[in-house]
């Protein structure tokens, strides 16, 4: 069977035969249902090697879920997955959205793609088909490192081997220590540094380039590197990503290259780059000076790629780089660790960056190799190169010392602080994983923290202030067991003498269901009381969750804001839930910027557009899109906690909120806006031409309504009030008349 997979993936992969890294993998135990871990570079065929055992998974009857980091990368990787495996009756299904979901559609299907707070959700939910799973992959498994992102995976992993017990396949970059995280895993491991292309790491300094393997260029002194660089690559026909540490400066750069650029373009990529500037300027429906300036760098054949962008204008991006359109492509590192976006020549601008701890510092030779990695296309080249550009002697010789000679840096767990495991203790308990504070410690014995550091008496005391602390919250309950009732020591066969019994609340085990930290669930209610018996206003609602530890950090404040924000605290106070500290209090910069951020979000519910809120603001529309959505959730989560505690009185104020967030609007477009294809433009169309309720609309001939606001929305929305359908029907009946009629005249 394994030849035939082996033989069946490699043909669906237009292939004649597996590569080394692939090789190495069968012969350290692929096939075998061990645990694996796989170290190797960025595109060295470490995706097959999951579709090769994941197809024997799913032959065997199991279940195969694919844990990535990003949803551009289960995008990415459904998307592929299903164009190879749809055909061969494989059902493939990605699972990234709503958290608060169980998604029990899931259970139908043999592939499941997920990010890990999306599994981890989906756990806490109490999926029915946990035991179906025969196959976890773990992409980029050397994010345990990642503060953000680690802990839930490590708590995934962990949860999962100790309750389903699948076969665990890791895919990581070459780390230090692969052999430390096979041993936790209890897996096989194998590590290569062979990948595809063959890949020159060089520094550009003082007029050399030097790359290992030996290879060395001469570079103009009085051209700028950059510059340089990108033109011989455009000379070779080839594209170049250049990583720059900010986004202003990832900006600044594409606009200089794209002079350079220009020139070389022919008048045929000039015309497709000037429609896709044309398509990049009006995604939204008021173009941002980002926007505007975007545009101009597309138009030039070069392109800035930040998180500040939009979903819709990365995509497009992305798109015209893989087909060539786009030459050259200015990002921050983020994208390193995004989706497949190789080139020829990467070049890494800036060696350091600000870190709130250290001020400026060099970044982790992990991440540097991670951007390296991107230089060379599979498909395209025989090579790649990777160059730094140090800016003086001494980043010179660090870089060569340790980017070009050095190792990755080992990864650590990120798990053992407290606001880290409020939310995973939490969730533990409100799924009965661990119902005793034994079970609860002996599940953070088995993970990658306790493994690496080997010092349980100091996770332990933590783990007890997180008990005591959501105890304090009423989220759960403890006690001993042997003052427990009968009946429940009998359930709990597991439970030991003097053993403490965990139980979750039931407001504990939703606020685990909701995905948010007890501590802002906390937060939260305190305020929802409050406003109960004293009513909210929108502008009290909107500071309370621009409170919370979830819309971190929070915008910063310019000297200008401080009359505004003093006038905001003048006119709202007697709304706002949480009273202004003292201005000498520690905490008061926080509270201003708190307030700054909900006078963001009010000043987006008066229809603001995007441009003048990043002209106010200074928030791109990425990061507004990110900030919505967070905001939509914790009123989501403010909505269902209110629910749970009978404010009734409150509710209707929560839902008005969140839709009015949700949309952008003010409250007298509520009754519009819930209509499919009227967003907040449409709708204040409709309304300033005297459309200003569903009676209204229903009443307004379809030809008057497509002079307003165009006739594809028009009949769209006369067609969601059902007016289209029963005149369907009555030009249906009226032809079948007709049709009868002429049948019995040919009769005749």
């Amino acid at each position: 069977m394994e030849k035939d997979i082996i033989k069946k993936v490699l043909n669906l992969s237009d292939l004649e035969k597996l590569n080394p890294v692939q090789e190495k993998a069968v012969k350290a135990g692929l096939f075998e249902d061990k645990n694996l871990v796989v170290a190797a570079p960025t595109a060295s065929g470490k995706t097959m090697v999951a579709e090769m055992v994941a197809l024997k998974t799913i032959k065997q009857g199991k279940k195969v879920v694919y844990i990535v980091p990003l949803r551009a990368l289960a995008s990415e990787k459904y998307e592929e997955f299903k164009r190879k495996y749809a055909p061969l009756g494989i059902k493939v299904a990605i699972s990234i959205g709503d958290l608060d979901r169980s998604d029990p559609w899931l259970s139908d299907y043999d592939f499941v793609i997920a990010t890990s707070e999306k599994l981890d959700s989906l756990l806490r939910h109490g999926i029915p088909w946990i035991n179906q799973i025969g196959l976890v992959v773990a992409d980029e498994i050397h994010l345990l490192d990642s503060p953000d992102r680690g802990p839930t995976l490590e708590i995934v992993l962990t949860r999962l081997s100790q309750v389903a017990n699948p076969t665990i396949l890791a895919l990581s970059a070459t780390i230090s220590n692969h052999e430390e995280l096979a041993e936790w895993l209890r897996a096989n491991h194998m590590k290569s540094e062979w990948r595809p292309v063959k890949l020159y790491s060089g520094i550009c300094f003082d007029g050399k380039l030097n790359f290992i393997p030996n290879k060395t260029m001469k570079i103009d002194k009085k051209q700028s590197p950059l510059f340089e660089l990108v033109h011989r690559t455009l000379s070779r026909k080839k594209q170049a990503l250049v990583f720059i540490n900010t986004r202003k400066g990832a900006e600044s750069a594409a606009e200089s290259v794209g002079k350079e650029i220009k020139t070389k373009l022919k008048p045929g990529e000039l015309e497709a780059l000037s429609e896709l500037s044309d398509k990049i300027l009006h995604i939204l429906e008021y173009p941002t000076r980002q926007c505007e300036r975007l545009s101009r760098c597309i138009k030039m054949g070069t392109a800035f790629h930040h998180a500040g962008l939009t979903n819709k204008q990365r995509s497009l991006i992305e798109d015209s780089f893989k087909s060539g359109l786009i030459k050259t492509i200015c990002a921050t590192p983020t994208l390193a660790a995004g989706i497949n976006l190789p080139a020829y020549r990467v070049i890494i601008r800036d060696l350091k960056r600000f870190s709130s701890f250290r001020g400026m510092d060099y970044i982790p030779v992990l991440e540097i190799q991670q951007m390296c990695g991107r230089a060379g296309r599979p498909q395209f080249d025989k090579e790649g190169e990777a160059i730094l550009l140090p800016k003086n002697r001494a980043e010179a010789e660090y870089a060569w010392e340790n980017y070009i000679n050095g190792k990755p840096e080992k990864i650590y767990s990120k798990l053992g602080v407290e606001p880290v495991l409020r939310t995973h203790v939490l969730a533990l308990i409100a799924s009965e994983v661990t119902r005793t504070k034994k079970e609860l410690f002996d599940f953070f014995s088995k993970t990658f923290y306790a493994y690496q550091y080997r010092d349980m008496p100091r996770l332990n005391a933590i783990l007890e202030n997180v008990l005591n602390q959501l105890e304090g919250f009423k989220f759960i309950s403890t006690a001993d067991s042997e003052k427990m009732d009968t009946e429940f020591r009998t359930a709990a066969s597991l439970i030991q003498k003097k053993d403490s019994v965990l139980k979750p609340t039931r407001i504990g085990k939703r606020v685990s269901e909701l995905y948010i930290d007890p501590l802002t669930a906390n937060y939260l209610i305190k305020n929802l009381d409050m406003a109960r018996e004293r009513g909210i206003t929108d502008f009290g609602l909107l500071h309370t969750i621009s409170s919370t530890i979830e819309m971190k950090p929070l915008l910063s404040l310019r000297k200008s804001d401080f009359e505004t924000i003093n006038d905001i605290v003048a006119r709202e106070e007697e709304c706002l839930l949480e009273k202004p500290p003292n201005p000498w209090d520690l905490n008061y910069d926080e509270y201003l910027k708190s307030l700054k951020t909900a006078h963001m979000f009010r000043q987006w519910t008066e229809e603001s557009g995007e441009d003048k809120l990043l002209e106010d603001f200074g928030i791109t529309p990425g990061e507004l899109r990110a900030r919505l959505e967070t905001a939509d959730w914790l009123l989501y989560s403010a909505q269902e906690l209110g629910l749970l505690l009978g404010h009734m009185n409150i509710l209707k104020d929560i839902r008005k909120t969140r839709i009015r967030v949700k949309y952008g609007v003010k409250e007298e477009l509520l009754p519009l806006i819930r209509l499919k294809g009227v967003g907040r433009v449409r709708a204040r169309t409709l309304f300033n031409s005297g459309i200003q309720t569903m009676a209204r609309l229903r009443k307004i001939p379809l030809q008057s309504l497509e002079r307003i606001i165009g006739p594809k929305t028009a009949r769209d929305i006369k067609d969601q009030l059902g007016e289209l359908k029963a005149q369907s029907k009555s030009e249906h009946s009226r032809i079948v008349k007709g049709e009868a009629y002429e049948i019995a005249k040919n009769q005749k």
